[in-house]
């Protein structure tokens, strides 16, 4: 009788486990470009884990890192077709919503704080509504990016330096236009070719944050690391907006208390580990470079500026004369 009982109580226990388990109504699937040693990975688990069990299992997100389900490009395409769900990004977009620059724009802020009082502010709430109008994404959060620098094998100091050099940038008008004034040849690149393409031969420099230099390995292809701090920028965490909508008042309300709890993580996250990249780096071998910033943004930010449209450029202009 007592083993009775005891499989009664098993079996029982079983059923509610796969109960549980069936529970989740709603998947989200995100895919990212970093590789699952970044902080954006680790952050992305971290909502994963605390939306799923606020939501009693509701929601389930699940994480693909390193372009499993895509380059950038086709992943917003995945999302406004409803394969994927979930991604970040920033100037990328601006094939959607021209608005998107200002996220990714070469030499618009003076520093970290002129960035934050445009994402937290009235502008930065400009920027979210246009996205969300105009690409059928909603932005849920965003992540701050570490400057950006430029690695090379050979020393660059000074615009002159770069003379014809070949450097991947990402698919981001700005980006090309602010190269092309400095004297390099930008070419536009998907992230994941880009350590092949430096091994190889095909492209000689790349532009990136610490935090990608590192985790992708570039200091096994390039010598040096120009510290040309040209863009301070931000991605935002985006959702298809239909996929969104699917979601009752109250997960969704959960659901954004959630992002914003994520993008605090990786904020965290993001502060421990910039304070060692450098060191990190230089342990394995590069170089860094002290460059001529004003030289740097003496040729890029006129061309920046002119790249925009008209209606582009009166916000670049308050933004600039934001105090």
């Amino acid at each position: 009788m007592r083993k009775v009982l005891l499989l009664i109580v098993c079996l029982s226990f079983l059923s509610n486990c796969q109960q549980k388990e069936k529970k989740a109504k709603y998947i989200f699937r995100i895919g990212h470009v970093a590789n699952e040693e970044h902080t954006w990975h680790k952050a992305f688990l971290h909502f994963s884990e605390i939306l799923k069990e606020r939501s009693n299992g509701e929601i389930d997100v699940q994480v693909f890192p390193s372009e499993q389900l895509g380059k950038e490009v086709e992943i917003i395409r995945s999302i406004k077709a409803g394969i994927v769900d979930m991604t970040i990004t920033g100037g990328t977009l601006q094939n959607w919503s021209e608005v998107a620059c200002f996220s990714d724009l070469p030499y618009l802020f003076r520093d970290d704080d002129h960035m934050l009082k445009v994402t937290e502010g009235d502008i930065g709430e400009y920027i979210e509504d246009k996205l969300l109008k105009e690409t059928g994404l909603r932005p849920v959060a965003y992540f701050v990016r570490g400057p950006r620098y430029l690695t090379t094998n050979r020393p660059i100091r000074h615009p002159d330096d770069l003379n014809g050099i070949i450097l991947r940038v990402p698919n981001v008008p700005s980006y090309v236009s602010a190269w092309e004034a400095s004297g390099a040849k930008p070419t536009p690149m998907a992230f994941s070719e880009v350590f092949t393409s430096l091994q190889q031969g095909a492209i000689e420099a790349q532009e990136n944050p610490l935090a990608m230099i590192y985790t992708s390995s570039f200091f096994e292809v390039q010598k040096y690391l120009n510290q040309t701090e040209h863009l301070m920028s931000w991605g935002y965490i985006m959702v298809g907006e239909k996929q969104f909508q699917q979601l009752s008042p109250e997960l969704q309300k959960l659901f954004l208390e959630c992002a914003k709890e994520m993008q605090d993580y990786e904020h965290q996250l993001f502060l421990e580990r910039e304070s060692t990249f450098k060191k990190l780096i230089e342990e394995k071998g590069m170089e860094f470079i002290e460059v001529d910033k004003a030289a740097f943004q003496e040729k890029a930010a006129p061309a920046v500026y002119q790249s925009l449209s008209p209606d582009m450029q009166k916000l670049y202009t308050k933004i600039k004369e934001l105090k």
